[in-house]
Protein backbone atom coordinates (compact mmCIF):
# COMPACT_ATOMS: atom_id res chain seq x y z
CA UNK A 1 0.00 0.00 0.00
CA UNK A 2 3.04 2.43 1.10
CA UNK A 3 4.61 1.50 -2.13
CA UNK A 4 2.02 1.97 -4.33
CA UNK A 5 1.29 5.04 -2.78
CA UNK A 6 4.37 6.58 -2.98
CA UNK A 7 4.44 5.88 -6.93
CA UNK A 8 1.04 7.81 -7.37
CA UNK A 9 2.32 10.62 -6.09
CA UNK A 10 5.75 10.61 -7.57
CA UNK A 11 4.17 10.60 -11.25
CA UNK A 12 1.60 13.40 -10.20
CA UNK A 13 4.28 15.65 -8.94
CA UNK A 14 6.22 14.90 -11.95
CA UNK A 15 3.06 15.84 -14.18
CA UNK A 16 2.92 19.11 -12.55
CA UNK A 17 6.78 19.75 -12.89
CA UNK A 18 5.94 19.04 -17.09
CA UNK A 19 5.09 21.92 -19.06
CA UNK A 20 2.18 20.05 -20.66
CA UNK A 21 0.80 21.15 -24.02
CA UNK A 22 -3.20 22.60 -25.02
CA UNK A 23 -5.01 19.84 -23.60
CA UNK A 24 -8.29 18.75 -25.58
CA UNK A 25 -11.46 19.95 -23.70
CA UNK A 26 -13.62 17.25 -24.43
CA UNK A 27 -11.14 14.83 -22.32
CA UNK A 28 -12.78 14.03 -19.04
CA UNK A 29 -10.59 14.13 -15.57
CA UNK A 30 -10.60 11.35 -13.52
CA UNK A 31 -12.71 11.33 -10.90
CA UNK A 32 -11.76 10.79 -7.15
CA UNK A 33 -12.38 7.42 -6.04
CA UNK A 34 -10.44 3.75 -6.27
CA UNK A 35 -10.78 3.80 -9.82
CA UNK A 36 -7.76 3.76 -12.75
CA UNK A 37 -4.56 5.82 -11.89
CA UNK A 38 -3.81 8.46 -13.84
CA UNK A 39 -0.48 7.33 -16.03
CA UNK A 40 1.01 11.05 -16.49
CA UNK A 41 1.09 13.92 -18.01
CA UNK A 42 3.57 11.86 -20.78
CA UNK A 43 0.58 10.26 -21.98
CA UNK A 44 -1.84 13.03 -22.08
CA UNK A 45 0.33 15.29 -24.33
CA UNK A 46 0.25 12.28 -26.44
CA UNK A 47 -3.15 11.87 -26.39
CA UNK A 48 -3.53 15.36 -27.01
CA UNK A 49 -0.91 15.55 -30.36
CA UNK A 50 -3.09 12.39 -31.94
CA UNK A 51 -6.44 15.09 -31.68
CA UNK A 52 -4.39 17.89 -33.21
CA UNK A 53 -3.91 15.26 -35.95
CA UNK A 54 -7.66 13.93 -36.15
CA UNK A 55 -8.56 17.03 -36.02
CA UNK A 56 -6.92 18.57 -39.21
CA UNK A 57 -7.54 15.36 -40.86
CA UNK A 58 -11.30 15.55 -40.54
CA UNK A 59 -10.70 19.37 -41.95
CA UNK A 60 -9.44 18.73 -44.43
CA UNK A 61 -12.04 15.76 -45.73
CA UNK A 62 -14.65 17.57 -44.83
CA UNK A 63 -13.05 20.81 -47.19
CA UNK A 64 -12.92 18.44 -49.90
CA UNK A 65 -16.31 17.37 -49.73
CA UNK A 66 -17.73 20.48 -49.36
CA UNK A 67 -16.05 21.80 -52.49
CA UNK A 68 -17.61 18.69 -54.48
CA UNK A 69 -20.87 18.25 -53.10
CA UNK A 70 -21.48 22.32 -52.09
CA UNK A 71 -23.69 21.16 -49.13
CA UNK A 72 -22.54 22.14 -46.11
CA UNK A 73 -21.22 19.88 -43.36
CA UNK A 74 -22.06 19.64 -39.44
CA UNK A 75 -18.66 20.29 -36.83
CA UNK A 76 -17.00 16.85 -36.45
CA UNK A 77 -16.27 15.96 -32.21
CA UNK A 78 -12.78 16.98 -31.55
CA UNK A 79 -11.69 13.72 -29.98
CA UNK A 80 -12.21 10.25 -31.58
CA UNK A 81 -12.64 8.40 -28.23
CA UNK A 82 -15.85 10.33 -28.39
CA UNK A 83 -17.01 10.67 -31.84
CA UNK A 84 -20.22 9.14 -32.37
CA UNK A 85 -20.31 5.82 -33.95
CA UNK A 86 -20.86 5.49 -37.95
CA UNK A 87 -20.87 2.41 -40.00
CA UNK A 88 -17.75 2.83 -42.53
CA UNK A 89 -18.63 3.47 -45.85
CA UNK A 90 -19.25 0.51 -48.60
CA UNK A 91 -16.01 -0.71 -49.98
CA UNK A 92 -15.75 -1.73 -53.91
CA UNK A 93 -15.71 -5.34 -52.38
CA UNK A 94 -18.64 -4.92 -50.49
CA UNK A 95 -20.92 -3.43 -53.21
CA UNK A 96 -20.42 -6.54 -55.52
CA UNK A 97 -23.52 -9.38 -54.63
CA UNK A 98 -22.30 -12.55 -52.65
CA UNK A 99 -23.06 -14.63 -55.77
CA UNK A 100 -20.81 -12.72 -57.44
CA UNK A 101 -17.90 -13.61 -55.69
CA UNK A 102 -18.75 -17.41 -56.02
CA UNK A 103 -16.39 -19.31 -58.52
CA UNK A 104 -18.43 -20.32 -61.83
CA UNK A 105 -18.49 -23.84 -60.97
CA UNK A 106 -20.00 -23.28 -57.56
CA UNK A 107 -23.09 -21.34 -59.36
CA UNK A 108 -23.22 -23.50 -62.15
CA UNK A 109 -23.61 -26.56 -59.51
CA UNK A 110 -26.45 -24.29 -58.00
CA UNK A 111 -27.93 -23.94 -61.05
CA UNK A 112 -28.01 -27.88 -62.22
CA UNK A 113 -30.86 -28.19 -60.00
CA UNK A 114 -33.38 -26.12 -62.44
CA UNK A 115 -35.24 -27.66 -64.40
CA UNK A 116 -34.93 -25.93 -67.96
CA UNK A 117 -38.57 -23.55 -67.56
CA UNK A 118 -36.83 -22.26 -63.98
CA UNK A 119 -33.29 -22.44 -65.85
CA UNK A 120 -34.65 -20.24 -69.23
CA UNK A 121 -36.72 -17.51 -66.67
CA UNK A 122 -33.28 -17.00 -63.88
CA UNK A 123 -31.61 -15.80 -67.68
CA UNK A 124 -33.46 -12.75 -66.84
CA UNK A 125 -32.57 -11.95 -63.53
CA UNK A 126 -29.12 -10.07 -64.46
CA UNK A 127 -26.24 -10.22 -67.17
CA UNK A 128 -24.74 -12.71 -64.72
CA UNK A 129 -27.34 -15.25 -64.37
CA UNK A 130 -27.70 -14.45 -67.98
CA UNK A 131 -24.64 -15.99 -68.69
CA UNK A 132 -24.52 -18.45 -66.60
CA UNK A 133 -28.01 -19.84 -67.81
CA UNK A 134 -26.61 -20.13 -71.56
CA UNK A 135 -23.98 -22.27 -70.05
CA UNK A 136 -22.89 -25.45 -72.47
CA UNK A 137 -22.95 -27.80 -69.28
CA UNK A 138 -25.99 -27.33 -68.01
CA UNK A 139 -27.93 -27.81 -71.04
CA UNK A 140 -25.78 -30.51 -72.20
CA UNK A 141 -27.01 -32.78 -69.07
CA UNK A 142 -30.84 -31.33 -69.36
CA UNK A 143 -30.62 -32.23 -73.16
CA UNK A 144 -28.89 -35.69 -72.13
CA UNK A 145 -31.08 -36.75 -69.48
CA UNK A 146 -34.03 -35.78 -71.70
CA UNK A 147 -33.21 -37.46 -75.09
CA UNK A 148 -31.29 -40.22 -76.41
CA UNK A 149 -27.69 -40.37 -77.07
CA UNK A 150 -28.38 -41.72 -80.28
CA UNK A 151 -30.38 -38.84 -81.60
CA UNK A 152 -27.97 -36.57 -82.29
CA UNK A 153 -25.18 -37.24 -84.42
CA UNK A 154 -21.90 -34.14 -84.66
CA UNK A 155 -20.51 -33.37 -87.96
CA UNK A 156 -16.89 -34.34 -88.10
CA UNK A 157 -16.34 -30.61 -88.29
CA UNK A 158 -17.44 -29.57 -85.13
CA UNK A 159 -17.05 -32.67 -82.60
CA UNK A 160 -14.49 -30.65 -80.92
CA UNK A 161 -16.33 -27.88 -80.55
CA UNK A 162 -19.86 -29.36 -79.49
CA UNK A 163 -18.68 -32.14 -77.39
CA UNK A 164 -15.91 -29.68 -75.33
CA UNK A 165 -18.85 -29.73 -71.96
CA UNK A 166 -16.41 -27.87 -69.72
CA UNK A 167 -18.09 -25.39 -67.40
CA UNK A 168 -16.63 -21.77 -69.17
CA UNK A 169 -17.94 -18.44 -68.93
CA UNK A 170 -19.63 -17.39 -72.48
CA UNK A 171 -18.37 -13.89 -72.14
CA UNK A 172 -20.08 -12.81 -75.75
CA UNK A 173 -23.53 -13.08 -74.32
CA UNK A 174 -24.15 -16.03 -77.13
CA UNK A 175 -27.22 -18.71 -76.70
CA UNK A 176 -25.74 -22.10 -75.55
CA UNK A 177 -25.65 -24.64 -78.62
CA UNK A 178 -27.12 -27.08 -76.40
CA UNK A 179 -29.66 -24.96 -75.72
CA UNK A 180 -30.68 -24.26 -79.15
CA UNK A 181 -30.52 -28.08 -79.81
CA UNK A 182 -32.68 -28.67 -76.58
CA UNK A 183 -35.42 -26.03 -77.99
CA UNK A 184 -35.59 -26.63 -81.48
CA UNK A 185 -35.86 -30.44 -80.41
CA UNK A 186 -38.41 -29.89 -78.11
CA UNK A 187 -40.51 -27.64 -80.55
CA UNK A 188 -40.09 -29.85 -83.66
CA UNK A 189 -41.15 -33.17 -81.56
CA UNK A 190 -44.23 -31.13 -80.35
CA UNK A 191 -45.45 -29.10 -83.40
CA UNK A 192 -44.43 -32.76 -86.20
CA UNK A 193 -46.73 -34.46 -83.82
CA UNK A 194 -50.27 -32.37 -85.05
CA UNK A 195 -48.36 -30.93 -88.29
CA UNK A 196 -48.25 -33.91 -89.89
CA UNK A 197 -52.05 -34.73 -89.47
CA UNK A 198 -53.00 -30.96 -90.57
CA UNK A 199 -51.36 -31.65 -94.17
CA UNK A 200 -53.89 -33.58 -94.83
CA UNK A 201 -56.41 -31.53 -96.84
CA UNK A 202 -60.56 -32.29 -97.48
CA UNK A 203 -61.17 -32.06 -101.18
CA UNK A 204 -64.35 -30.31 -99.84
CA UNK A 205 -63.09 -27.66 -97.46
CA UNK A 206 -59.49 -27.32 -98.97
CA UNK A 207 -58.67 -27.55 -95.03
CA UNK A 208 -57.11 -30.30 -92.97
CA UNK A 209 -59.85 -32.55 -92.35
CA UNK A 210 -58.51 -33.54 -88.86
CA UNK A 211 -58.53 -30.04 -87.02
CA UNK A 212 -61.43 -31.46 -84.45
CA UNK A 213 -59.55 -34.12 -83.81
CA UNK A 214 -56.02 -32.30 -83.24
CA UNK A 215 -57.76 -30.14 -80.95
CA UNK A 216 -59.12 -32.59 -79.07
CA UNK A 217 -55.67 -34.81 -78.69
CA UNK A 218 -54.01 -31.66 -77.42
CA UNK A 219 -56.91 -30.83 -75.04
CA UNK A 220 -57.04 -27.37 -76.29
CA UNK A 221 -59.89 -25.35 -74.48
CA UNK A 222 -61.00 -21.56 -74.80
CA UNK A 223 -60.98 -18.88 -71.65
CA UNK A 224 -62.92 -15.78 -72.04
CA UNK A 225 -62.02 -12.74 -70.30
CA UNK A 226 -64.16 -10.00 -69.71
CA UNK A 227 -62.97 -6.53 -68.97
CA UNK A 228 -65.47 -3.94 -66.91
CA UNK A 229 -64.71 -0.58 -67.01
CA UNK A 230 -63.05 -0.95 -63.46
CA UNK A 231 -59.80 -2.61 -64.53
CA UNK A 232 -61.63 -6.21 -63.18
CA UNK A 233 -61.06 -9.45 -65.31
CA UNK A 234 -63.51 -11.88 -64.86
CA UNK A 235 -62.87 -15.16 -66.59
CA UNK A 236 -64.29 -17.91 -68.04
CA UNK A 237 -62.63 -20.97 -68.49
CA UNK A 238 -64.29 -23.72 -70.05
CA UNK A 239 -66.56 -23.41 -72.66
CA UNK A 240 -68.93 -25.71 -74.66
CA UNK A 241 -68.15 -25.92 -78.70
CA UNK A 242 -70.42 -26.97 -81.77
CA UNK A 243 -68.30 -28.51 -84.39
CA UNK A 244 -69.08 -28.31 -88.35
CA UNK A 245 -67.18 -28.48 -91.85
CA UNK A 246 -65.58 -25.62 -91.57
CA UNK A 247 -66.01 -23.39 -88.72
CA UNK A 248 -67.03 -23.98 -84.62
CA UNK A 249 -69.36 -22.22 -82.47
CA UNK A 250 -68.01 -21.27 -78.55
CA UNK A 251 -70.91 -21.03 -75.73
CA UNK A 252 -70.51 -19.36 -72.83
CA UNK A 253 -73.53 -19.06 -70.19
CA UNK A 254 -72.56 -19.68 -66.55
CA UNK A 255 -70.72 -17.86 -64.50
CA UNK A 256 -71.67 -14.47 -66.41
CA UNK A 257 -72.38 -11.89 -63.43
CA UNK A 258 -72.43 -8.48 -65.53
CA UNK A 259 -74.25 -6.32 -67.21
CA UNK A 260 -73.85 -5.16 -70.85
CA UNK A 261 -73.06 -1.99 -70.17
CA UNK A 262 -70.28 -3.01 -67.40
CA UNK A 263 -68.06 -4.55 -70.00
CA UNK A 264 -65.63 -2.73 -72.04
CA UNK A 265 -63.74 -5.45 -73.94
CA UNK A 266 -63.76 -9.20 -74.34
CA UNK A 267 -60.74 -11.42 -75.03
CA UNK A 268 -60.53 -14.85 -76.23
CA UNK A 269 -57.57 -17.23 -75.42
CA UNK A 270 -57.04 -20.85 -76.27
CA UNK A 271 -55.46 -23.15 -73.48
CA UNK A 272 -53.83 -25.70 -73.80
CA UNK A 273 -55.05 -28.15 -70.79
CA UNK A 274 -52.19 -30.88 -69.08
CA UNK A 275 -53.24 -34.20 -68.50
CA UNK A 276 -54.70 -34.68 -64.83
CA UNK A 277 -52.01 -36.49 -62.66
CA UNK A 278 -48.87 -35.30 -65.08
CA UNK A 279 -46.19 -33.24 -63.91
CA UNK A 280 -46.58 -30.13 -66.16
CA UNK A 281 -50.62 -30.06 -64.70
CA UNK A 282 -49.20 -27.80 -61.59
CA UNK A 283 -47.68 -25.55 -63.76
CA UNK A 284 -49.29 -22.88 -65.73
CA UNK A 285 -50.77 -23.20 -68.73
CA UNK A 286 -50.34 -21.44 -71.99
CA UNK A 287 -52.40 -18.63 -73.23
CA UNK A 288 -52.60 -17.77 -76.72
CA UNK A 289 -54.50 -14.49 -77.34
CA UNK A 290 -57.27 -15.21 -80.23
CA UNK A 291 -59.30 -11.57 -80.62
CA UNK A 292 -59.79 -8.91 -78.87
CA UNK A 293 -63.38 -6.93 -79.02
CA UNK A 294 -64.07 -3.68 -77.59
CA UNK A 295 -68.11 -3.54 -77.07
CA UNK A 296 -68.47 0.20 -77.61
CA UNK A 297 -67.34 -0.31 -81.11
CA UNK A 298 -68.72 -2.46 -84.83
CA UNK A 299 -71.80 -3.73 -82.78
CA UNK A 300 -75.68 -3.88 -84.18
CA UNK A 301 -78.87 -5.51 -82.64
CA UNK A 302 -79.46 -8.51 -84.33
CA UNK A 303 -82.79 -9.69 -82.78
CA UNK A 304 -84.87 -9.56 -79.63
CA UNK A 305 -87.94 -10.64 -78.22
CA UNK A 306 -90.16 -10.26 -75.25
CA UNK A 307 -87.10 -11.90 -72.69
CA UNK A 308 -83.45 -11.30 -74.51
CA UNK A 309 -82.13 -8.58 -76.66
CA UNK A 310 -79.05 -10.24 -79.00
CA UNK A 311 -76.03 -8.04 -80.35
CA UNK A 312 -73.43 -8.29 -82.23
CA UNK A 313 -70.15 -7.90 -81.88
CA UNK A 314 -68.23 -8.51 -85.35
CA UNK A 315 -67.22 -9.66 -86.72
CA UNK A 316 -67.50 -13.24 -84.78
CA UNK A 317 -69.11 -12.74 -81.19
CA UNK A 318 -72.93 -13.04 -80.13
CA UNK A 319 -73.64 -11.66 -76.37
CA UNK A 320 -77.65 -12.11 -75.49
CA UNK A 321 -78.64 -10.11 -72.30
CA UNK A 322 -81.62 -10.19 -70.57
CA UNK A 323 -84.15 -7.12 -71.85
CA UNK A 324 -85.44 -6.26 -68.05
CA UNK A 325 -82.07 -5.72 -65.89
CA UNK A 326 -79.39 -5.65 -68.77
CA UNK A 327 -77.53 -8.88 -67.12
CA UNK A 328 -75.17 -10.60 -69.56
CA UNK A 329 -77.16 -14.41 -70.36
CA UNK A 330 -75.24 -16.19 -73.20
CA UNK A 331 -71.80 -15.34 -75.36
CA UNK A 332 -71.30 -16.85 -78.05
CA UNK A 333 -68.13 -16.96 -80.54
CA UNK A 334 -67.81 -18.52 -84.00
CA UNK A 335 -64.34 -19.30 -85.25
CA UNK A 336 -63.01 -20.75 -89.18
CA UNK A 337 -60.99 -23.50 -88.86
CA UNK A 338 -58.42 -22.35 -91.33
CA UNK A 339 -55.55 -21.85 -88.65
CA UNK A 340 -57.05 -22.08 -85.60
CA UNK A 341 -54.58 -24.69 -83.92
CA UNK A 342 -51.97 -22.51 -85.03
CA UNK A 343 -53.83 -19.68 -83.22
CA UNK A 344 -54.79 -21.51 -80.32
CA UNK A 345 -51.21 -22.33 -79.34
CA UNK A 346 -48.63 -20.21 -81.15
CA UNK A 347 -49.76 -17.02 -79.72
CA UNK A 348 -48.71 -15.29 -76.67
CA UNK A 349 -51.18 -14.02 -73.60
CA UNK A 350 -51.16 -10.61 -75.72
CA UNK A 351 -50.39 -11.07 -78.86
CA UNK A 352 -52.37 -13.29 -81.43
CA UNK A 353 -50.44 -15.95 -84.14
CA UNK A 354 -49.98 -14.24 -87.04
CA UNK A 355 -48.68 -16.60 -89.70
CA UNK A 356 -46.75 -16.11 -92.68
CA UNK A 357 -48.93 -17.82 -95.14
CA UNK A 358 -48.27 -19.88 -98.27
CA UNK A 359 -47.44 -17.28 -101.27
CA UNK A 360 -48.59 -18.18 -104.32
CA UNK A 361 -46.68 -19.33 -107.38
CA UNK A 362 -45.47 -16.10 -109.70
CA UNK A 363 -47.40 -17.93 -112.47
CA UNK A 364 -50.50 -16.09 -113.09
CA UNK A 365 -53.25 -17.11 -115.82
CA UNK A 366 -54.53 -13.97 -115.74
CA UNK A 367 -52.52 -10.87 -115.77
CA UNK A 368 -55.20 -8.24 -115.37
CA UNK A 369 -57.31 -9.87 -112.40
CA UNK A 370 -56.33 -13.37 -111.77
CA UNK A 371 -59.44 -14.63 -110.87
CA UNK A 372 -59.59 -17.67 -112.71
CA UNK A 373 -60.60 -21.29 -110.83
CA UNK A 374 -61.54 -20.61 -108.42
CA UNK A 375 -63.27 -22.35 -105.01
CA UNK A 376 -66.16 -21.30 -103.11
CA UNK A 377 -67.26 -23.64 -99.98
CA UNK A 378 -70.14 -21.97 -98.33
CA UNK A 379 -71.63 -23.35 -95.13
CA UNK A 380 -75.39 -22.11 -92.63
CA UNK A 381 -75.36 -23.07 -89.95
CA UNK A 382 -76.67 -23.12 -85.49
CA UNK A 383 -75.37 -24.45 -82.65
CA UNK A 384 -77.40 -27.49 -83.13
CA UNK A 385 -78.02 -28.33 -86.87
CA UNK A 386 -76.94 -27.49 -90.35
CA UNK A 387 -78.97 -25.22 -92.69
CA UNK A 388 -76.97 -25.50 -95.51
CA UNK A 389 -73.73 -26.49 -97.40
CA UNK A 390 -72.59 -25.68 -101.05
CA UNK A 391 -69.37 -26.04 -102.52
CA UNK A 392 -69.06 -24.40 -106.14
CA UNK A 393 -66.29 -24.64 -108.80
CA UNK A 394 -64.57 -23.15 -111.22
CA UNK A 395 -65.52 -19.83 -110.57
CA UNK A 396 -63.97 -16.55 -112.60
CA UNK A 397 -64.31 -12.96 -113.11
CA UNK A 398 -64.42 -11.92 -116.13
CA UNK A 399 -62.31 -9.46 -118.17
CA UNK A 400 -64.70 -6.88 -118.70
CA UNK A 401 -65.81 -6.90 -115.35
CA UNK A 402 -65.51 -3.59 -113.78
CA UNK A 403 -64.52 -2.74 -110.41
CA UNK A 404 -66.68 -0.67 -108.34
CA UNK A 405 -65.89 1.05 -104.50
CA UNK A 406 -62.36 -1.26 -104.83
CA UNK A 407 -64.12 -4.48 -105.45
CA UNK A 408 -63.86 -7.63 -107.91
CA UNK A 409 -67.17 -9.34 -108.19
CA UNK A 410 -67.54 -13.08 -108.35
CA UNK A 411 -70.83 -14.50 -108.84
CA UNK A 412 -71.98 -18.17 -107.49
CA UNK A 413 -75.59 -18.26 -107.83
CA UNK A 414 -77.41 -16.20 -109.96
CA UNK A 415 -81.10 -15.54 -110.05
CA UNK A 416 -81.92 -16.41 -113.32
CA UNK A 417 -80.15 -19.58 -113.40
CA UNK A 418 -82.50 -21.57 -111.59
CA UNK A 419 -80.49 -25.30 -111.66
CA UNK A 420 -78.29 -23.36 -109.38
CA UNK A 421 -80.80 -22.46 -106.53
CA UNK A 422 -80.39 -24.07 -103.31
CA UNK A 423 -82.88 -24.83 -100.53
CA UNK A 424 -82.42 -24.68 -97.27
CA UNK A 425 -83.13 -26.87 -94.14
CA UNK A 426 -84.70 -25.89 -90.89
CA UNK A 427 -85.40 -22.27 -90.18
CA UNK A 428 -82.93 -19.57 -89.64
CA UNK A 429 -82.59 -18.89 -85.68
CA UNK A 430 -79.37 -19.60 -82.89
CA UNK A 431 -80.80 -21.90 -79.90
CA UNK A 432 -79.24 -20.34 -76.96
CA UNK A 433 -79.66 -22.02 -73.01
CA UNK A 434 -79.16 -20.32 -69.59
CA UNK A 435 -79.65 -22.49 -67.30
CA UNK A 436 -82.75 -23.89 -67.51
CA UNK A 437 -84.09 -21.24 -69.66
CA UNK A 438 -84.19 -22.10 -73.14
CA UNK A 439 -85.08 -19.23 -76.63
CA UNK A 440 -83.45 -19.01 -79.65
CA UNK A 441 -82.26 -15.64 -81.97
CA UNK A 442 -84.34 -15.56 -84.36
CA UNK A 443 -83.49 -14.75 -88.32
CA UNK A 444 -79.76 -15.44 -87.43
CA UNK A 445 -77.20 -18.08 -88.19
CA UNK A 446 -73.62 -18.48 -88.57
CA UNK A 447 -72.13 -18.11 -91.81
CA UNK A 448 -68.62 -20.41 -92.11
CA UNK A 449 -66.84 -19.08 -95.94
CA UNK A 450 -63.46 -20.77 -97.41
CA UNK A 451 -62.66 -19.29 -100.59
CA UNK A 452 -60.10 -20.65 -102.78
CA UNK A 453 -57.99 -19.66 -104.89
CA UNK A 454 -56.90 -21.33 -108.49
CA UNK A 455 -54.13 -23.18 -106.86
CA UNK A 456 -56.50 -24.18 -104.13
CA UNK A 457 -54.90 -22.57 -101.46
CA UNK A 458 -56.94 -20.84 -98.77
CA UNK A 459 -57.66 -16.47 -100.15
CA UNK A 460 -60.51 -15.68 -97.80
CA UNK A 461 -61.79 -17.91 -94.61
CA UNK A 462 -64.76 -16.19 -92.82
CA UNK A 463 -66.86 -17.38 -89.57
CA UNK A 464 -69.14 -14.59 -88.69
CA UNK A 465 -72.74 -14.31 -87.43
CA UNK A 466 -75.48 -12.97 -90.51
CA UNK A 467 -78.97 -12.34 -90.08
CA UNK A 468 -81.63 -11.63 -92.53
CA UNK A 469 -83.66 -8.24 -93.63
CA UNK A 470 -85.87 -7.62 -95.55
CA UNK A 471 -84.68 -7.24 -99.54
CA UNK A 472 -88.59 -6.23 -101.28
CA UNK A 473 -92.01 -5.94 -100.61
CA UNK A 474 -92.78 -7.37 -103.83
CA UNK A 475 -93.24 -11.14 -103.92
CA UNK A 476 -90.89 -12.60 -106.30
CA UNK A 477 -92.37 -13.67 -110.10
CA UNK A 478 -90.75 -17.22 -110.29
CA UNK A 479 -91.56 -18.18 -106.46
CA UNK A 480 -94.56 -15.71 -105.72
CA UNK A 481 -92.89 -15.60 -102.25
CA UNK A 482 -91.32 -12.25 -100.19
CA UNK A 483 -87.55 -11.60 -101.00
CA UNK A 484 -85.05 -11.23 -98.00
CA UNK A 485 -81.01 -10.48 -98.05
CA UNK A 486 -78.40 -11.56 -95.80
CA UNK A 487 -74.93 -9.10 -96.13
CA UNK A 488 -72.00 -9.30 -95.04
CA UNK A 489 -69.18 -6.94 -95.03
CA UNK A 490 -65.82 -6.76 -93.84
CA UNK A 491 -62.29 -4.37 -95.07
CA UNK A 492 -61.29 -7.63 -97.34
CA UNK A 493 -64.97 -7.81 -99.07
CA UNK A 494 -68.30 -8.04 -99.11
CA UNK A 495 -70.70 -11.50 -99.53
CA UNK A 496 -74.65 -11.12 -100.29
CA UNK A 497 -76.87 -13.63 -99.72
CA UNK A 498 -80.68 -13.26 -101.83
CA UNK A 499 -83.24 -15.63 -99.61
CA UNK A 500 -87.27 -16.12 -100.89
CA UNK A 501 -89.73 -17.75 -98.46
CA UNK A 502 -92.29 -19.44 -99.83
CA UNK A 503 -95.27 -19.24 -97.27
CA UNK A 504 -97.10 -22.55 -98.89
CA UNK A 505 -94.64 -24.72 -98.51
CA UNK A 506 -92.30 -23.32 -95.33
CA UNK A 507 -89.35 -23.39 -97.13
CA UNK A 508 -86.34 -20.83 -97.95
CA UNK A 509 -84.42 -20.70 -101.14
CA UNK A 510 -80.78 -19.13 -101.65
CA UNK A 511 -81.70 -17.71 -105.30
CA UNK A 512 -78.43 -15.23 -105.37
CA UNK A 513 -75.29 -15.57 -103.89
CA UNK A 514 -72.42 -13.12 -104.94
CA UNK A 515 -68.88 -12.11 -103.50
CA UNK A 516 -66.96 -9.01 -103.82
CA UNK A 517 -63.43 -9.42 -102.97
CA UNK A 518 -60.96 -6.33 -102.08
CA UNK A 519 -58.68 -5.40 -104.52
CA UNK A 520 -56.32 -4.24 -101.87
CA UNK A 521 -56.37 -8.26 -100.58
CA UNK A 522 -55.61 -9.15 -104.23
CA UNK A 523 -52.49 -7.21 -104.17
CA UNK A 524 -51.38 -8.22 -101.47
CA UNK A 525 -52.33 -12.03 -101.65
CA UNK A 526 -50.30 -12.25 -105.13
CA UNK A 527 -47.70 -9.39 -104.84
CA UNK A 528 -49.51 -7.11 -108.24
CA UNK A 529 -50.71 -3.81 -108.22
CA UNK A 530 -54.12 -5.07 -110.28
Amino acid sequence: MAAGRGEFFRSLAEGFERKPAQQAPEIQQPRAGRGRPNLGGAFAAERTGFSAKWRKTQQKKASREGSGSGTETSDQPTCPGLQKKKFPEKSSVCKLNLLERLPYEILIKILSYLDPPSLFCVGHVSRLFNRLSNDDFLWHRIYMSKFNKRMWKPKCADTHTVTDNRAEPMEDGSISRWKKLYFNLMTGQEMKKWMKLLREISPSTGLPWQTVSVLRNLNVSWELTLCSHDGKEHRLEQSKGHFFESSMILCWSLGICLKFYQISSIRLHGIRMEPQGSSESRKSNWRSLILELATETLHLYIGTDKRMRVLLLQPSVIMGFWAECQEVAFIMVSLHFHKLVEKSLLGSKACPYFGTGELPPVVDSDPELGLHGYTLHLVLHNTSTMIMSGHFKQLSSPKDSQIQGGLVELRFIQRADLSQHRSLSGSIRIPWKNHEIEGAVENCCIMGLTLLDEFQLPFWCVSSPIYITMASRKPSSDYGGHEFQMVYRSPEGEVKMLLVWLQEQKQVFLIGLTAYISVAKLNKHFKREY
